[in-house]
């Protein structure tokens, strides 16, 4: 594994540009880089070595964007998050949509069910027989539903009593997986056709904590031991359903397990989404480093005093266990913090540091956010710059009036 020395600093000439692409708008802004974009994208393909990278929708949340990426060489396939915005993708004309969450929409399904070419283009997750049983109540017509099984990739230790990882599927072992195949393949209307396997404890966990470097080689130590023993499973596992069913593909990892993820043979492809646009928690690994592609900029508002400026609102925190990792980071200029005693405020947001000073009202401050994709439920709209220019405004879901909860 090649190891990475820390994010390097945004360039100045960053935050010249941006600002001088988004002279003409008023603030608060959101803008995509697409050199960043683009080449974060190259990346991401690169550390695939070949398999091909199925791109995660949440992280994006953009149509315009994920018909970007899919266009790049490398990619394939979407990974979805709801239902309801799998279908409308697949109406769209987005082909091969794995829903990658288990849904509760019997509305989604009776659509899915009356729709030949929607069930063709879609793949639901499934890891209880309950969800089999919801789908048929909600049946609007006998179209085949392609199911995906989900194979818990959390890390048990001391005998079970300590376990490290996502709950998410109750799918644990080959037998689990092999009996709840063989129950789907005997029901009409069902069939399997792939497995995913997230190791999230690993590809969302960065292993360069900064200023933590007792954690850091904990983390590492952990995910060192899941990543052997996960191996081992995931390949059973993939025997026993190959005893069952035909897998069209294998998923696994995110972002942060590209590498470690697409070095097992079982598995044939990888999703990521977060890399696209490098959010502030994925500059913490050493196996890689992204460029910042999608930022927002805060007016400035007032100037309270020395080494201090406020701008408009900002408060917008990232999904996850509440803590100070999941407010965004002011990140141009450099050198700015939050006040302690207010963080990242609902309508306003004092920030201190010396580059205060040379800010004036009317201003702007570009924050990164935490997470990738949960930045578009804040803006209708991301600006596409190229060098110093907007060359194109397009919608997010929710500037197409689509919140998918």
């Amino acid at each position: 594994m090649v190891i990475l020395d820390a994010p390097a600093p945004a360039p100045v000439s960053d935050r010249l540009r941006y600002d001088r692409a988004t002279a003409h708008l008023d603030g608060p802004v959101a803008v995509v880089d697409l050199a960043a974009f683009d080449a974060n994208a190259a990346d991401l393909v690169r550390r695939a070595g070949g398999k091909p990278v199925r791109v995660a929708s949440k992280s994006v949340r953009c149509r315009a964007l994920l018909e970007r990426v899919l266009a790049t060489d490398g990619f394939a396939g979407v990974m979805g998050f709801t239902l309801d915005e799998s279908l409308w993708l697949a109406r769209s004309g987005f082909r091969d949509i794995l829903l990658a969450y288990p849904s509760a929409d019997r509305t989604g399904f009776a659509e899915l069910t009356a729709d030949p070419q929607l069930a063709r283009e879609i793949t639901v997750v499934l890891d209880d027989p309950a969800q089999l049983d919801l789908i048929d109540k909600a049946r609007g017509g006998d179209a085949e539903v392609r199911v995906c099984l989900e194979l818990d990739t959390a890390l048990h230790l001391l005998g079970g009593r300590v376990r490290v990882g996502a709950r998410r599927s109750p799918l644990r072992t080959p037998e689990d997986l092999g009996a709840f195949a063989e129950l789907v393949q005997r029901r009409p209307g069902f069939r399997v056709v792939g497995l995913m396997a997230y190791e999230g404890h690993v590809a969302g966990v960065g292993d360069r904590v900064p200023a933590r470097p007792v954690r850091s080689q904990l983390v590492r130590l952990m995910q060192a031991r899941s990543r052997a023993e996960l191996a081992e499973r995931r390949a059973a596992v993939v025997r026993r359903l190959r005893q069952v069913a035909e897998l069209e593909f294998v998923n696994g990892g995110g972002t942060g397990s590209v590498e470690s993820t697409v070095a097992e043979r079982a598995v044939t492809e990888v999703a990521a989404g977060s890399g696209l646009y490098q959010p502030q928690l994925f500059d913490n690994y050493r196996a890689f480093r992204g460029r910042p592609a999608a930022l927002f900029g805060q007016p400035v508002v007032r100037r309270p005093g020395v080494g201090v400026v406020t701008v408009l609102g900002g408060g917008y925190p990232a999904s996850g266990a509440a803590g100070p990792d999941r407010s965004p980071v002011p990140y141009l200029p450099p050198g700015l913090r939050y006040d302690p005693m207010e963080g990242a405020g609902e309508v306003q947001t004092p920030l201190l540091g010396s580059a205060a000073d040379d800010l004036l009202i009317g201003d702007r401050v570009w924050f990164r956010h935490a997470k990738a994709g949960e930045l578009c439920e804040r803006f209708a709209e991301l600006h596409l710059i190229e060098g110093d220019r907007v060359v194109r405004t397009v919608p997010t879901y929710r500037g197409e009036g689509k919140t998918f909860l």
